[in-house]
């Protein structure tokens, strides 16, 4: 009987990693150790920057609120606080979108704003 051996799962398993290795420069992208250090850490780092996108996009929002407020003569913090007395339950990238493509609506809204808070 012949020797039955695990190369062609091995060499799957290693195509496979070399494979999301793929665009790596030198021998990250070539060799397997080296590929498997360097896609595990992008593995670990994409898994971290997902979480930090999202904290990036909410600073960039609260940043256009915070801007539409200013030219409406009211501080960011007033119109979050007026906002909630008011009842009105907007999270901030509807705030900021109706910031950008709504002057007016973001005003009436602003003026509800400043109504709750005298």
């Amino acid at each position: 009987m012949p020797r039955a051996t695990n190369a062609p799962a091995s060499r799957k398993r290693r195509n496979r990693r070399l494979k999301l290795a793929k665009g790596f420069r030198g021998s990250r992208s070539k060799l397997f150790r080296t590929a498997t250090e360097a896609v595990d850490r992008a593995m670990k780092l994409h898994t971290l920057h997902r979480k930090l996108n999202k904290r990036n996009f909410r600073r960039l929002w609260t940043v256009r609120i915070g801007a539409a407020c200013k030219l409406n003569g009211i501080t960011y913090s007033r119109f979050i606080s007026g906002l909630t007395k008011a009842g009105i339950v907007l999270n901030r990238k509807m705030l900021s979108e109706i910031a950008i493509h709504d002057a007016a609506g973001f005003t009436s809204i602003v003026g509800i704003a400043k109504a709750k808070l005298a």
